[in-house]
């Protein structure tokens, strides 16, 4: 590997993990075992790995979460109405800001 690769793949690292906080939770034998292999096969601390698993499965179930069309149309496109939220996301999306607003002060 060339350093120029090298420094490359530590900034993308380095960016990945920029924000990464500490925390402790607690996870089956078995799926300590699989962050273990994971780590052992990758060389990466299983803490991160943790991480990027977590972050990945945020995702997916933010793009899976229902939206379940409400009374009110707020907004109308190309002709069709939109109507609000009333599934579970505008929940989810005001307690992300509420505890990122408290983590502020």
């Amino acid at each position: 590997m060339a350093f120029s690769q090298l420094l490359q793949d530590w900034e993308k690292r380095s960016a990945e993990n920029a924000d990464l906080l500490p925390t402790s939770i607690s996870v089956h034998e078995s799926d300590q075992i699989k962050l273990q292999a994971l780590s052992e096969m990758y060389q990466l601390p299983a803490n991160e790995i943790a991480a990027h698993l977590l972050s990945v499965a945020l995702e997916t179930l933010e793009a899976e979460m229902p939206y379940i069309p409400g009374p009110k149309v707020i907004r109308v496109e190309e002709g069709s109405e939109v109507y609000e939220d009333a599934g579970p996301m505008p929940r989810y999306l005001e307690a992300q800001r509420r505890l990122r607003d408290a983590s502020k002060k």
